[in-house]
């Protein structure tokens, strides 16, 4: 699995509950653009319309080698594809219990089909966000701790 883009803001905002995967639905020049790593998903999201997904706000660049009259919107909702059941759940989780689908990752699979994980999320509240970071220092400094112990250092 070779991961193409990411969205690091996603895990800083949202308590991630469950993940799952869906297939994308891109136009040529946008694939070979994502193997470029030219994709950022910072305020991208899921939205259910008429019983598809659709993934918003997730913006592709165009490549330099793009044929100039033939350039699709950077920003255009793109279609998950997923199978009736799991959109089903989705829409189940999202509308009982006040729930947010976002996108995680775009990433190549092992048959070299992009595809995209996306989560059903809890929006934080600041103090959660403040509690998250303090537990990252803490064990970033706990491993730099193990490490200079290892080396000699202490």
């Amino acid at each position: 699995m070779k991961v193409l883009a990411k969205n690091k803001k996603a895990f800083f905002d949202y308590e991630i509950l469950e993940k799952f995967e869906a297939g994308v639905v891109l136009k040529g020049s946008e694939v070979k653009a994502l193997r470029a790593g030219r994709a950022n998903l910072k305020d991208s999201f899921v939205r259910i319309i008429k019983g598809e997904l659709f993934l918003l706000n997730a913006h592709i660049s165009h490549l330099n080698t793009t044929n100039p009259y033939y350039k699709p919107d950077e920003k255009a909702p793109r279609k998950l594809l997923m199978h009736r059941y799991q959109i089903d759940k989705l829409l189940g989780m999202v509308t009982k219990d006040g729930l947010t689908i976002v996108a995680l990752l775009l990433y190549l699979n092992n048959k070299n089909i992009i595809k995209a994980q996306i989560a059903i999320a809890k929006g934080k509240t600041l103090h959660d966000k403040r509690e998250t970071l303090k537990r990252k220092t803490a064990d970033k400094e706990a491993k730099m701790a193990m490490a200079n112990f290892k080396k000699g250092k202490i």
